[in-house]
């Protein structure tokens, strides 16, 4: 599993790079991502055979999915392609994680000088960078696999149309704002008290979320009408699938972190 926490942290970093969505700053999220993968490897000595092929399956599927999903939110087709590259470049980690290096080099030594919290237990290298990559992940990857999944099934426009009709027909989103903030939040915590053994705390704060947002709901449901042009049935279908698809996603880091 070291070189799926080496390829998640590569993967959240350029995720984060290119999610302030300018040109100038969003052109370096694969070779950022890139430049993680390859110094993080090198830095925990992974460096046999095995490692060099985990190294160029986590490099193409970075790329494909960079390139990939950035196209889909553009024109709103190719999801199932995009999330195929981010699966596929996950399968192909966790296939090949026998064949990795155990985790060491300057990170394991680092590990050892810092003497960080391990609960008891021996500090792990290639469990920091799993648990490090699950949090990057969460982080930045997260929203825009929540995105991708928001625009296929028409609850959110493609970016290339949003802003030209915003003014004609605003999205439920402007309805139920801080989603791209809360979301992360969200998912990290959840992922947080699961890996201290909280699971009722976690499921706690998803039932949070519900309870919260359930009478701005319930106000736009009472009108019986769209609000600012925007129905209450498209508004609890972003609100219930991106809702849904964050949870999934941080269940599946738990999962992956167990």
């Amino acid at each position: 599993m070291t070189w799926l926490g080496v390829w998640l942290v590569g993967v959240g970093l350029a995720d984060l790079v290119r999610a302030g969505r300018r040109p100038a700053v969003a052109r370096w999220a694969v070779p950022s991502g890139v430049a993680a993968i390859v110094l993080l490897g090198a830095g925990s000595q992974l460096l046999g055979v095995g490692d060099a092929v985990a190294l160029v399956g986590a490099v193409l599927s970075l790329v494909l999915w960079v390139r990939w999903s950035q196209r889909a939110l553009a024109i709103g087709s190719g999801h199932v392609r995009s999330l195929a590259a981010l699966a596929g470049g996950a399968g192909w980690l966790l296939a090949l994680s026998g064949w990795a290096s155990p985790a060491g080099g300057l990170l394991g030594s680092w590990l050892g000088w810092a003497d960080l919290p391990s609960f008891g237990q021996a500090v792990d290298p290639g469990y920091v960078l799993l648990v490090g990559g699950l949090l990057v992940a969460n982080l930045a990857t997260g929203n825009v696999v929540v995105r991708l999944v928001l625009v296929s099934v028409g609850a959110l426009r493609p970016l290339g149309r949003a802003r030209t009709a915003a003014m004609a027909m605003p999205e439920p989103a402007m309805q139920l704002r801080g989603g791209r903030l809360l979301g992360p939040m969200e998912r990290v915590v959840i992922l947080g008290l699961g890996l201290a053994g909280q699971l009722t705390a976690a499921a706690l704060v998803i039932a949070a979320k519900g309870l919260i947002r359930f009478p701005e709901l319930q106000s736009k449901r009472s009108e019986r009408e769209s609000l600012d042009g925007v129905g209450i049935d498209e508004v609890t279908e972003y609100f219930l699938v991106g809702s849904f698809v964050s949870w999934l996603i941080a269940l599946g880091s738990l999962f992956l972190a167990h």
